[in-house]
């Protein structure tokens, strides 16, 4: 694949992550493929050795409220499962759906575009820049109090009471594990006072990271207040940027999280990225939703000392994980 253009946003090549592919082996090794035959609606095959993902079915999140989480879990029936319903053009780059999308590699070259410059709602994968920024102020062991105002958030929420203390390491891998919107401006109030303060420092530093068509006005990625967008593009570097701190390289890369509620009990956090579950070689990174933004997804994928990113915006499910398989694929060479 020859690249067609480049990110200007760092100056030195982007560090691949040789680790990942081993642990790619060994959860391939593992296994994640179900015996039962997966009922096929289109006649369009599957790219090699892909996985078929489920609808969601609209279960509830652990406070109760519409979530994103997916039921089917592993040992459970994947009759529900379908076949990747992805058509590799002659050129065999993949045909996506999506409303935009962007692949490039660990250096920043672009592999793959569809209105990658396009602006767009992108919902919670922005709270990638959120992680980098509470990572980025350090202390990850640093009591936080949750404040009344921190609660006022939906509907997506771990259910946080006004009081309750948290190390900011346990806040930090629950909003980028489960996507809770209390978290999120929990960890937000606490990195800059206020939400409006710290809005204020997430255009700052998407400035500083190259991300110049991009403008938020809230911590979580729900559309109010009003205005807030985005690109494939800019989403790409934030995944770059991701990638490159350990902290948040970490965090997205866990599939299940264990939290300790004030009260005492424990809540067993699913990561929402559910390619990060079926295809061994993905190592993150955020999945975002809202009715205005669609289905959309940031992930990442090593393999043999090689690392892609990709980007898929204003899709549906489960295509959004389908097509962000096949780009991944793509990059890879698989």
């Amino acid at each position: 694949m020859t690249p067609v253009s480049r990110f200007s946003l760092f100056s030195n090549p982007f560090t691949t992550f040789a680790g990942a592919a081993l642990l790619g082996l060994v959860f391939s090794l593992s296994g994640c493929r179900s015996t039962e035959q997966a009922s096929v609606t289109t006649t369009t095959p599957a790219p090699p050795g892909s996985f078929g993902y489920p609808e969601p079915v609209g279960d509830q999140d652990v406070a109760g409220q519409q979530s994103l989480q997916i039921a089917v879990e592993p040992g459970q029936s994947s009759a529900n499962y379908q076949q990747a319903p992805i058509e590799p053009a002659a050129s065999g780059r993949p045909n996506l759906t999506a409303k935009a999308a962007i692949l490039v590699d660990g250096f920043g070259r672009v592999l793959f575009e569809k209105n990658a410059d396009t602006r767009l709602p992108t919902a919670s994968t922005q709270k990638l820049l959120l992680g980098i920024l509470v990572a980025e102020s350090g202390d990850l062991g640093k009591p936080i109090t949750v404040a009344e105002s921190d609660t006022w958030a939906e509907p997506t929420v771990l259910g946080l009471k006004t009081g309750e203390v948290y190390t900011k390491h346990e806040l930090f891998k629950a909003v980028l594990i489960r996507s809770c919107n209390d978290v999120a401006r929990t960890l937000a109030r606490d990195h800059s006072g206020s939400e409006a303060a710290f809005v204020a420092a997430m255009n700052q530093r998407a400035r500083q990271l190259g991300m110049n068509n991009s403008y938020f006005t809230n911590s979580n990625g729900l559309p109010s207040p009003p205005g807030q967008y985005s690109t494939a593009r800019d989403l790409a570097k934030l995944g770059m940027a991701s990638l490159r701190n350990p902290h948040v390289r970490e965090a997205v890369r866990t599939k299940v999280y264990s939290f300790r509620l004030a009260n005492g009990t424990t809540r067993t956090l699913n990561n929402t990225n559910q390619v990060l579950k079926h295809f061994p070689y993905c190592t993150g990174l955020k999945t975002g939703f809202t009715n205005a933004a669609g289905r959309c997804l940031v992930s990442s994928a090593t393999a043999n000392g090689r690392t892609v990113i990709a980007v898929v915006l204003g899709s549906t499910s489960p295509t959004v994980s389908v097509e962000s398989e096949a780009l991944l694929r793509y990059g890879l060479g698989m």
